[in-house]
């Protein structure tokens, strides 16, 4: 089994925030497959579903981003999952808006919700997709930026940004990272 994490911050306060593009390429997942997040555990909500020949489990952690970790791990463990076989959906402030890049591992560059998930895993070496979403402009605080909502050609390039991560989560079913990472990194 593979597993597609997004993260972001539940609620609907949160909805279409820079922080929750994890959030919405699950959704668009979601969308395109016409599943539903049907369980709930282990403070997270999942689906567990079949694509391409494989399973595959999306999930949403319902913690707050700083402690995504604390629902990835239990998961993990429950369905017998090692580091490779999940990536993890972010957003990325030293990306411009619409960017995504593939790692195959990597520290956690300030991100609150990845320096959980290493914590809670206890590894750095797991996949992971960033998404760009740039940094403030001006003296906006970080924390403010990425709590607010894409506007205008940044809102276009974070639809784009959503559907290209969600078009290498569906190449991972079938690929190996690696080989994905360098056709979408391209």
């Amino acid at each position: 089994m593979k597993c597609i994490i997004g993260l972001g911050n539940p609620g609907p306060k949160f909805e279409d925030t820079r922080h929750n593009i994890g959030f919405m390429v699950i959704d668009e997942l979601l969308r395109r497959h016409n599943w539903k997040l049907d369980k709930e555990k282990y403070k997270g909500q999942h689906t567990v579903e079949r694509l391409g020949g494989e399973k595959v489990m999306l999930l949403k952690p319902l913690t707050y981003m700083n402690l995504s970790g604390e629902a990835i791990r239990p998961l993990m463990e429950y369905y017998d999952l090692d580091p490779e076989d999940i990536v993890v959906i972010y957003d990325d402030l030293d990306l411009p808006p619409g960017k995504v890049r593939l790692r195959q591992k990597g520290g956690h560059g300030g991100h609150n919700g990845i320096r959980s998930t290493i914590d809670q895993l206890d590894t750095k070496e797991f996949p992971r997709i960033r998404i760009g979403v740039g940094r403030p402009s001006g003296p906006m605080p970080v924390p403010d930026y990425v709590l607010g909502k894409f506007q205008g050609e940044d809102k276009a390039a974070a639809e784009e940004s959503i559907q290209k991560a969600a078009d290498a989560c569906e190449a991972w079913m079938e690929k190996g990272f690696l080989e994905v990472m360098n056709e979408f990194n391209k």
